[in-house]
């Protein structure tokens, strides 16, 4: 029995929302992002192979001639992951997320390019309207530019690894437990690698620089907002493009921002040109599907 299109979306934006508070609980994690990013990727590894061979007792490998593909997806997530937990800690959470909503606007030329279709023009626009946007947030935060510029690179990767999922989905139909299990081990791996070159030769020692609160808040981070949700969003890719979904991940920072006001008090540190931006980008991302559906009815 098919899913309801409009089940799938409502699934989806509850998946946004629950991965937007994990801009909220990597501040409240004490240690440094490539820190965080090793600890979320390795206890989400654990959390996978516990799932699959213990409690549903299936196959933990996978197919043959994937697993170097998943490593691989999984390294870029983990570069992801790094420069959104580091835009928070060069900049804040709504500077950090204000960067990744331009995930659309680079999915618009990268899902075209890996999958070999033309670059549609109306996403190109809309595109360029979210980068409009950023730099209206980039320029009234001047002080803070280090942090947008890590979390561009951050949307970037974002834009490649959904469209490199959905092929490997489409093609092999693997289990979503196992692909996210594999792919948090690629993850793991280039966060440990990464972290002497951003860290210095102590970063080592300092994964162990863990707070009392620090252990509650990484496991609510690997286990609900990487294990379930990862595994939730493989799923999603079965039935929508990597565009439809980066698209709905745009609102991402609408709740992230609100999370972020009504937590920390950002909104007390932004000027009000930020919020002129986010309107842009929401505009962009509101206005795609309507667009498209006004379109398929002329």
């Amino acid at each position: 029995m098919n899913t309801p299109p409009r089940f799938i979306l409502l699934r989806l934006h509850l998946l946004v929302a629950l991965l937007a508070t994990t801009a909220v609980i990597g501040r409240w994690i004490t240690i440094s992002a490539p820190a965080l990013v090793s600890w979320r990727t390795f206890l989400a590894v654990l959390g996978g192979l516990f799932l699959v061979g213990v409690i549903l007792r299936k196959r933990v490998l996978p197919p043959p001639g994937t697993m170097l593909p998943l490593i691989g997806v999984g390294a870029i997530v983990g570069a992801h992951w790094l420069c959104f937990f580091g835009a928070i800690q060069l900049a804040n959470i709504s500077i950090c997320l204000a960067g990744m909503a331009t995930i659309s606007f680079f999915t618009a030329l990268t899902e075209p390019l890996l999958e070999r279709r033309r670059v549609r023009p109306l996403e190109v626009l809309l595109g360029l309207l979210v980068v409009a946007g950023i730099v209206l947030v980039a320029g009234f935060e001047r002080g803070r530019l280090s942090g947008l510029a890590v979390a561009l690179l951050g949307a970037l990767l974002a834009a490649v690894f959904p469209v490199l999922n959905r092929r490997l989905v489409k093609r092999e139909g693997m289990d979503a437990l196992v692909m996210m299990t594999w792919q948090m081990a690629g993850a793991c791996i280039i966060c440990l690698l990464a972290l002497p070159l951003l860290g210095g030769a102590a970063a080592y020692g300092k994964l162990f620089a863990l707070r009392g609160h620090d252990w509650f808040w990484l496991l609510v981070l690997a286990w609900v907002c990487t294990v379930f949700a990862y595994a939730v969003h493989i799923q999603l890719l079965r039935h929508l493009s990597a565009y439809s979904s980066n698209l709905a991940f745009n609102f991402e920072p609408v709740y992230g921002i609100l999370m972020a006001a009504l937590v920390f008090g950002e909104h007390r540190q932004v000027h009000p040109g930020f919020f002129i931006g986010m309107a842009a980008i929401v505009f962009a991302n509101i206005a795609h599907p309507l667009i498209l559906r006004r379109m398929a009815r002329a």
